[in-house]
């Protein structure tokens, strides 16, 4: 009977399941920011590794083709500047964030993504020239990592394509919750950062190709 009482105590004082949780899951203060400064670190090193294949094989023509042979240095300074104007547009985009106007910042995002659609469309304009000209990735080292290079921020690109676009669709019918506001901080981050990517791309592959 003892037992039984005891039992019985320790089954009432005992806390339902539903006590073990949280209401809200907590969320660190700028734990977003400091996770997302950590994944832009691991691509740096990604990005730093191909820089450094590219340095080392950038020389390896096998008799092929050279870059001051295949760079268009005219056709890369439109796209340079797609992709530049791009990060100012993001950039207005964010000041209209910061006045809570949903639409001014939807128009800018919108504009933002042009931009980064005329930057992949000359990018594959320009690999598609290239492989017509018999320039492909097969034919020498240095075409294998120009490849490799170009086409990893390329792919960059295009997922920041997709997270933009999936993001405005959220604003639109969220607005500009503290959520919201979080991931338009990352995507600020992640463009721009492949904006000083591309500049090195631009800096040591393609002047330094064609000098």
């Amino acid at each position: 009977m003892s037992n039984m009482n005891n039992s019985h105590g320790a089954a009432a004082g005992a806390l339902s399941p539903r006590e073990y949780h949280l209401a809200h899951e907590p969320h660190p203060e700028n734990g977003t920011a400091l996770g997302f400064w950590l994944y832009l670190m691991s691509d740096c090193l990604i990005f730093a590794a191909l820089f450094a294949t590219y340095g080392v094989l950038g020389r390896s023509y096998a008799a092929g083709p050279t870059g001051a042979e295949l760079f268009d240095l005219t056709l890369v300074a439109i796209n340079t500047a797609f992709l530049l104007l791009s990060s100012i547009t993001f950039g207005f985009a964010m000041l209209r964030k910061q006045l809570g106007d949903v639409k001014g910042t939807l128009i800018w995002l919108a504009v933002t993504g042009l931009f980064g659609l005329c930057f992949l469309a000359l990018e594959l304009y320009e690999f598609y020239h290239l492989i017509h000209q018999g320039a492909t990735p097969q034919r020498s080292a240095f075409l294998s990592a120009f490849f490799t290079l170009v086409g990893t921020h390329g792919l960059h690109v295009t997922f920041g394509l997709v997270w933009l676009v999936v993001l405005m669709i959220q604003i639109k019918q969220h607005g500009l919750t503290p959520a919201n506001n979080r991931r338009l901080m990352c995507l600020s981050m992640f463009w721009h950062f492949l904006d000083v990517i591309w500049i090195g791309v631009f800096t040591f592959v393609y002047l330094m190709g064609v000098l």
